[in-house]
């Protein structure tokens, strides 16, 4: 009988350990993001992440998994350290399905060192000074870009749709991610300068 109370107390003992290790965090990521939930942070959803409004630009795109390539990109034309820095920046951020959009092999060609240039422009004219919320998205209202050029905003009831010198057009499909530098609006094209 005291064996069987033994075994019993061991499994029961193993079934707390293996329920406290389920629900404690994983890791570092996880204790900050139990903690951000737990300080009432109001968080959107983008690429299966919270964005976290205390958290830049660039520590939330990373967790994104819809913009694997714009991440790459910004590392590639090596802007990380400025969007990391103090803004304010609205930032037009191009999903991976977005980039799919462009010719077979210009993702490729933009990343390597030598098209650095060029990958620089077209990332900065999806960026522009300071922070504007979509409300401040004004239908032909003119955008000047980080770049240099403008973009020119349409909108249509609540749908706010961007269009670039070449006459393309992107539309924001998730508005005012709010960031600790600016805030970021989802886009399902990418935008290019004349």
């Amino acid at each position: 009988m005291s064996k069987r109370i033994a075994y019993l107390s061991a499994a029961a003992l193993s079934a707390l350990a293996l329920t406290a290790t389920a629900m404690a965090p994983a890791n570092a990521e996880d204790k900050k993001m139990m903690k951000s939930e737990m300080s009432g942070e109001k968080t959107v959803m983008v690429g299966g992440a919270p964005m976290y409004p205390s958290k830049n630009i660039v520590e939330n795109a990373v967790n994104s998994k819809d913009h694997s390539t714009l991440v790459a990109a910004v590392k590639a034309a090596g802007l990380v350290k400025t969007l990391e820095g103090k803004g304010p920046f609205t930032v037009f951020a191009p999903t991976n399905a977005a980039f799919g959009k462009l010719p077979a092999g210009t993702v490729d060609t933009l990343v390597k060192p030598e098209s650095k240039a060029t990958l620089t422009k077209i990332l900065t004219y999806h960026v522009v000074p300071g922070k504007l919320a979509a409300a401040d998205l004004t239908d032909g209202k003119k955008l000047t870009t980080v770049e240099g050029a403008t973009l020119t905003v349409k909108r249509s009831g609540d749908q706010v749709m961007l269009v670039d010198a070449k006459g393309g057009s992107s539309t924001v499909t998730i508005p005012n991610v709010n960031q600790s530098n600016g805030v970021i609006h989802v886009v399902d094209t990418v935008l290019m300068p004349s």
